[in-house]
């Protein structure tokens, strides 16, 4: 079975606006109608809230409507094959993450060429994984967690949402970085993950700091960020213990294949200015989410790091057989 979203149905589709039409004179420049922007995750989850954000920036500098489409569903393939086949005139968007670039061309062989066609214009933002235990396990370092996962028959389960996602290869790449005897255990929603490990169910948990596992109710050990965050100043970076160990959660905005440049670096230079807008980024950073300015070339280098970086764990996971 193909790698899915575990916690919601084959298909599913969420169609929410985000920001409501304003009525103004006749436009001769791009863009001339609503613009649709795609996304992998359902309404409400991950980033999904920092999109939303962005897009409502991007409505009101257009004086358009922006639409945001959610299809969740088969791990992100469906989202990518909607943006993928969308006519290529910068009016559909893909708000993608890190799994549609560093997932999907292994799980899913046939869109590998589509997803690295498509156009990018511009990187959105990226959320830091916290490595977090149930407040009853005896360890309060990442080194007396190694330990105790050791020592442990059987190791420790750590509560995942769904196979693939960037918590998941992040236990993967801390197992392998750490030899920590930690096994994923997959839930099908993920507040019932994060009710076991409060619980002390399961007493492992990786997840982004824009998720309720910043709310004190866990134990939380280290931060992914390369370095401390100006939020969590007394939280520890995992590189700390485990020298260039790195892991973020990403969504970067990108257009179907052929896009023209015109139109791309239009979008592009518009939405590097919603992203220095002090508004947006404080409601971004309110949901720990950071932003760079990145060229279109620099995106593509970054993401092609990235794939580098996680492709050969999901080979080594075998995914595609979930």
């Amino acid at each position: 079975m193909k790698v899915q979203h575990l916690c919601l149905g084959l298909g599913l589709l969420g169609l929410i606006v985000v920001s409501s039409p304003i009525v103004v004179p006749a436009q001769t420049t791009f863009p001339t109608g609503a613009v649709k922007f795609i996304t992998p995750l359902a309404a409400g989850v991950g980033t999904d809230p920092a999109m939303r954000i962005v897009a409502e920036k991007l409505g009101e500098m257009w004086r358009q409507r922006i639409v945001v489409i959610n299809q969740p569903g088969a791990g992100g393939a469906i989202a990518a094959r909607t943006a993928a086949g969308a006519a290529p005139d910068g009016r559909t968007l893909f708000m993608a993450i890190a799994s549609s670039f560093s997932v999907l061309p292994i799980t899913e062989p046939g869109l590998a060429r589509t997803i690295n066609n498509f156009v990018p214009i511009g990187f959105i933002g990226e959320v830091p994984m916290a490595i977090a235990v149930s407040p009853t396990l005896p360890a309060d370092s990442l080194p007396e967690l190694v330990a105790l996962s050791k020592k442990s028959p059987g190791g420790l389960n750590a509560a995942v949402e769904f196979p693939g996602g960037v918590p998941h290869l992040t236990i993967e790449l801390f197992r392998g970085r750490t030899g920590a005897n930690i096994n994923s255990v997959f839930y099908v929603r993920g507040m019932s993950a994060m009710s076991d490990v409060i619980a002390g169910r399961v007493p492992v948990m990786v997840e982004g700091l824009s998720s309720p596992i910043a709310a004190g109710q866990l134990k939380l050990l280290a931060v992914t960020s390369p370095a401390r965050l100006a939020s969590h100043p007394d939280l520890p970076t995992v590189s700390e213990t485990v020298p260039g160990f790195a892991a973020s959660g990403w969504f970067v905005l990108v257009a179907p294949p052929r896009t023209p440049a015109s139109i791309a670096d239009k979008i592009s230079n518009d939405l590097r200015t919603a992203l220095t807008d002090q508004e947006v980024r404080n409601k971004l950073a309110a949901l720990s989410v950071s932003t760079r300015s990145l060229s279109a070339q620099q995106l593509k280098d970054f993401i092609q790091g990235e794939q580098q970086l996680w492709m050969p764990i999901v080979k080594q996971l075998n995914l595609a057989t979930h």
